[in-house]
C-alpha cells in the first residue's frame, strides 16, 4: 500500500493548480491522473476549441500564462501551458492511474486505483464536472440507423462531409460544433434547443466579455442581468428573427454560463443553421421533436452534458447533493474531515480563474487541517 500526505485526484487544470498551491505551503501532494500524459482531456477536445477567457485571467495559481501566448489560447496551447506548469513546479504526477474507490477508514483516506491502493491524510478531488458524458435515453435510440456520438467524441467536420447533421444542445460546445459543421462541409446542420440559452458576444464592442463579467459579478444579480441583456441586444440584435426562441437573460441569477458567441450568430443570421425544438425521440432515419415535427439526419451529435460520476467513486456521507455534485466546491472544508473539492464551481468568471482562486483557498484550509487537532490525531494513529 502506497502512502502520501495529500492525494489530489485528477491532473487537469484544477488538480495541477491545487498541487502547486499546496507545494507553495510546503505540503507534499501526489496527483493521480487517469490519462497517461498531462492535458489529455484538453487534447481530445474538438480542433477549433479556444479559451473564451483571457490569458491574463486564465493562469493557474502562482504561475501566470506566459505573455508569449495569445489573448485566447487554442486547445493545443492550453495543453502546452499545463505541461509547462507541472514542470515548473516539479509536481509528482502518477499518470495512467484510474481511481476506483475513495473511502475513509476513520483515520486516513483509502484510495483504490486500478493498480494500487493509497493511504492519505487528505484527499482533494479535482476530477471536474465533465467526467462522464451523458446521452439521453431517447425512445428509438436503438432503432436509429445513423451515427450517434457525444460531443466529447467530436474532433472536426471531416467525417461529416456532405451529411445532414443534428446537434442536440445549445451550450457552448453544441454551438461551436454546429458552427464548425456549417463552416467545413456538412450538407445541412440543425441544432435542437430544449432550454434557450442567453447569448453574449465574446468581445462586445471590443471589450472581452470575461472582463465585463468580472465587474458585473460584483453587482446585484438583477442589475448585472439588465446590463448584460442590453449589451447583448445592442451587439447581436434580435435573434428571434432568425428562429432562436426567446429566453430570459438571467445568468447572474442562475449562475450558469451563457452561450459565448464565436461564430454561431453569424451562421444563424446567414440562414446556414436550422433551429429545431427539443428532441422527443429518435427514429430510424432521424429525430422527432417536441413541436410535432420530424427530420431526417445522417448523424446526431449529442452535446447533452456530463455527470461528475462521484456517486460511484466516493464513499462519504453528506458531501454530495442530489445531482452528484459536491456541496463544497471551492477548496473549503467539507462534512468529511480531510476531504476537499476543487474545480466544480459554476461560474461566470471563468473555470481557470476560479481554479486559481479555489486552489489557493484549498492550500490554506489543508494547511490548517494538517496542523489542527484532527490532523495531528490522524498522524498519531497511523504510527
Amino acid at each position: 500500500m502506497s502512502a502520501a500526505q495529500v492525494l489530489v485526484i485528477g491532473g487537469g487544470a484544477s488538480g495541477l493548480s491545487s498541487a502547486a498551491a499546496l507545494a507553495r505551503r510546503g505540503i507534499d501532494a501526489v496527483v493521480l491522473e487517469q490519462d497517461a500524459g498531462i492535458g489529455g482531456t484538453w487534447a481530445r477536445r474538438y480542433d477549433r476549441l479556444r479559451l473564451h477567457t483571457m490569458r491574463q485571467f486564465s493562469g493557474l495559481a502562482h504561475w501566470p500564462i506566459p505573455r508569449r501566448y495569445p489573448r485566447y489560447l487554442s486547445r493545443d496551447q492550453v495543453v502546452d501551458y499545463l505541461r509547462e506548469y507541472a514542470n515548473h513546479f516539479g509536481l509528482r504526477i502518477c499518470g495512467g492511474t484510474t481511481v476506483r474507490r475513495i473511502q475513509s477508514d476513520g483515520d486516513r483516506w483509502i484510495v483504490e486505483t486500478d493498480a494500487d491502493t493509497w493511504r492519505a491524510l487528505v484527499v482533494v478531488i479535482a476530477t471536474g464536472q465533465y467526467r462522464e458524458p451523458i446521452i439521453p435515453t431517447w425512445p428509438g435510440r436503438t432503432e436509429y440507423r445513423g451515427r450517434l456520438v457525444h460531443s466529447v467524441e467530436y474532433r472536426n467536420a471531416a467525417s461529416f462531409q456532405n451529411q445532414r447533421v443534428l446537434v442536440v444542445g445549445a451550450g457552448n460546445s453544441g454551438a461551436e460544433i454546429a458552427t464548425d459543421l456549417v463552416d467545413h462541409g456538412a450538407a445541412a446542420v440543425a441544432i435542437s434547443i430544449r432550454t434557450p440559452p442567453p447569448i453574449v458576444p465574446r468581445d462586445p464592442f471590443g471589450m472581452p466579455v470575461q472582463r465585463t463579467s468580472l465587474l458585473l459579478s460584483a453587482l446585484p444579480a438583477a442589475v448585472a442581468n439588465g446590463i448584460g441583456r442590453t449589451t447583448a441586444r445592442l451587439a447581436l440584435g434580435d435573434l428571434t428573427r432568425y428562429g432562436m426562441p426567446h429566453t430570459d437573460f438571467n445568468p447572474y441569477t442562475t449562475r450558469r454560463v451563457p452561450l459565448i458567441d464565436v461564430g454561431f450568430v453569424d451562421v444563424l443570421k446567414r440562414g446556414r443553421l436550422a433551429i429545431r425544438a427539443a428532441v422527443e425521440a429518435l427514429t430510424e432515419t432521424g429525430a422527432a421533436f417536441a413541436d410535432g415535427s420530424r427530420g431526417t439526419f445522417d448523424a446526431v451529435v449529442a452535446a447533452t452534458g456530463f455527470a461528475t460520476g462521484l456517486e460511484t467513486m466516493l464513499d462519504a456521507a453528506g458531501v454530495l447533493d442530489d445531482h452528484g455534485e459536491p456541496l463544497g466546491v471551492d477548496g473549503r472544508a467539507t462534512a468529511a474531515p480531510g476531504l476537499f473539492f476543487v474545480g466544480f464551481t459554476h461560474s461566470l468568471r471563468g473555470h481557470l480563474f476560479e481554479a486559481n482562486r479555489a486552489s489557493r483557498r484549498l492550500a490554506a484550509h489543508v494547511k490548517h487541517y494538517l496542523t489542527s487537532a484532527g490532523g495531528c490525531a490522524a498522524r498519531a494513529s497511523s504510527r
